[in-house]
């Protein structure tokens, strides 16, 4: 058995390489999205419609998420974390390997994009389980005054499984002809995800539910259905983690997965100018992420998340006019003051304030809906809103205006949101109160 001291490291790792094989599946399917599935999956109809058709397919898994942390909350708050982490692990690389070996559309007609969105749901199923209970695991071994830092490294498994996402798409693309990357490159990428879901597990059935929940359980105070208490008893922070979340994917997803698209329509397919600013921005984000994380450990959640959410209005706005240029450096500076320096500022605190925010109890549960939520109303319909506004307008600064409305949003989120940086431990006062008012009514 681990020691206690040990424990909250290995718990970090494990956050860290379980999320990167994940994050690494789902994101495969975003590159591919904006590089290939409108040519292989929706052919015959103009370049415009094939590609809204793609980011519909991207969307489905978006909105498969919450239904993911439901099941996966109500598991986690009553059987356990790891559990269902292993699973949610399993679940993601095996449809991912099976979209590496789907036929297209030129070899099973529409079979082939019905199979796809199906897939895709099942990917967003997972990664909906994934997320919540990775981070609720990090805070309650994390001691107080360094859940930012243990929980920014479920945080890292974003850039790290972009990065070889991303990586990977390179690399293939730049070992194989067009018409061989068409035919079969593509799908390489794909199919090494069962390699790495095999490491992930080698980690992650090594770990052990936190004490809080284990202590939780033996006295018989989990939740009977914790989605429900979490939604009748933390309804405004499930509200507010939903807003939160709402304009840091939304910024995410505009400039990794629409802006592919973008640079390829302005650039011409051949440019690797958005697929560099990718790769570049996720080996920054290793560093990035963790480091807004400690500050959020020092100055609080809210000053960072504020911060970012304004700053991300100007890095999208930066790299849109840097596309115009058609220099690729410019795209690369651009997209690392987007992400690493915006983005990064909201994401790195996340796991550690939406944890803090609900009773153990609840936490997977609560933590992951709003999460979640947050996800499908901020990321997934960005790309397929931005593609319909640009078509429009003729311009992308339609794009940036909608973006201005989601970081409201999440502006004043963050400002009614409690600041729990300096809390005694992730939801131990709630959870003191709630055993307070528990033993009161039975007096």
């Amino acid at each position: 058995m681990s020691s206690p001291v040990r424990m909250p490291r290995r718990v970090a790792l494990a956050s860290a390489i379980g999320t990167t094989v994940e994050w690494y599946d789902f994101y495969l399917y975003a590159t591919a999205t904006a590089l290939v599935f409108n040519k292989l999956f929706f052919p015959g109809i103009s370049s415009t419609a094939g590609t809204l058709a793609a980011f519909a397919t991207y969307a489905a898994g978006f909105g498969a998420r919450p239904i993911g942390a439901v099941v996966a909350g109500h598991l986690g708050d009553r059987v356990g974390r790891k559990a269902v982490l292993v699973a949610a692990l399993v679940t993601m690389g095996a449809a991912t390997t099976l979209i590496g070996v789907l036929p297209t559309f030129a070899t099973v007609g529409v079979l082939a994009p019905t199979l796809l969105v199906v897939l895709r749901i099942v990917q967003g199923l997972a990664v909906g389980a994934e997320w919540g209970g990775a981070a609720v695991l990090s805070a309650e071994h994390a001691a107080p005054g360094r859940r930012g830092l243990v929980g920014s490294f479920t945080q890292i498994g974003s850039p790290a499984g972009m990065l070889l996402a991303t990586g990977s798409f390179f690399l293939v693309r730049s070992l194989t002809d067009p018409a061989s990357f068409l035919s079969w490159g593509w799908r390489v990428p794909f199919l090494v995800s069962a390699v790495l879901v095999v490491v992930g597990l080698v980690v992650r059935l090594q770990l052990s539910d936190s004490p809080e929940f284990a202590a939780l359980r033996a006295s018989g105070r989990v939740a009977r259905l914790p989605v429900v208490e979490a939604l009748k008893g933390s309804p405004r922070s499930v509200l507010l983690t939903t807003g939160l979340r709402i304009s840091q994917i939304a910024l995410f997803v505009l400039v990794t997965t629409y802006g592919l698209t973008y640079i390829s329509q302005r650039l011409g397919a051949s440019s690797s100018a958005g697929l560099l600013a990718v790769v570049v921005t996720s080996a920054l984000g290793l560093a990035s992420t963790p480091l807004w994380a400690v500050l959020s450990d020092r100055v609080g959640r809210r000053r960072p998340t504020l911060f970012g959410a304004f700053a991300g209005l100007v890095g999208l706005a930066l790299f849109f006019g840097a596309v115009e240029t058609g220099s690729t450096w410019l795209i690369v500076l651009a997209s690392v003051i987007a992400l690493n320096v915006a983005h990064d500022a909201m994401y790195g605190p996340q796991a550690a304030w939406f944890a803090e925010l609900f009773d153990a109890r609840v936490r997977y549960s609560g933590a992951s809906l709003g999460y979640q939520i947050g996800s499908v109303l901020g990321g997934g319909f960005s790309p397929l809103v931005a593609a319909a506004l640009v078509a429009l307008t003729g311009a992308p600064w339609a794009v940036v205006a909608y973006l201005g409305v989601l970081t409201a949003l999440t502006a004043l989120s963050a400002g009614f949101a409690r600041e729990t940086a300096f809390d005694p431990g992730p939801g131990e006062s709630e959870a003191a109160a709630t055993d307070e008012a528990a033993a009161g009514s039975r007096v």
